[in-house]
């Protein structure tokens, strides 16, 4: 069995300058936890596979092509591949997403 917990998860290096540890990364999927401070927000972006997002804490708004939803807790939200994307949190709570893409993507992720 293999875990990861999130205080000792890889602290991740991205064009979008928030916190993004990654949970899981195998040919099959991969996994990324982001935590968005009050007013932070992701690079508006495209990923070559589909993304799913899962809302842990507070209530951020998940922007999918030209629809932008603030969503609770407990919600999944759905990003089909080539997509323009991002997250960001417009509140004055932390929030925090588990993002999901299935396959792992092997080309990159296209930052607009």
């Amino acid at each position: 069995m293999i875990a990861v917990n999130l205080k000792t998860a890889e602290q991740k290096d991205t064009p979008h300058k928030v916190d993004v540890k990654q949970m899981y990364n195998k040919p099959d999927a991969q996994a990324m936890h982001i935590t968005l401070q009050p007013g932070e927000a992701l690079k508006p972006h495209k990923t070559p596979v589909d993304v799913f997002f899962y809302v842990l804490e507070g209530n951020p708004t998940i922007h999918v092509a030209d629809e932008a939803i603030s969503y609770p807790k407990d919600t999944a939200i759905e990003s089909p591949r080539n997509i323009v994307h991002y997250l960001s949190n417009e509140t004055t709570e932390v929030a925090r997403i588990l993002v999901i893409k299935t396959p792992n993507p092997q080309g990159q992720t296209k930052v607009l």
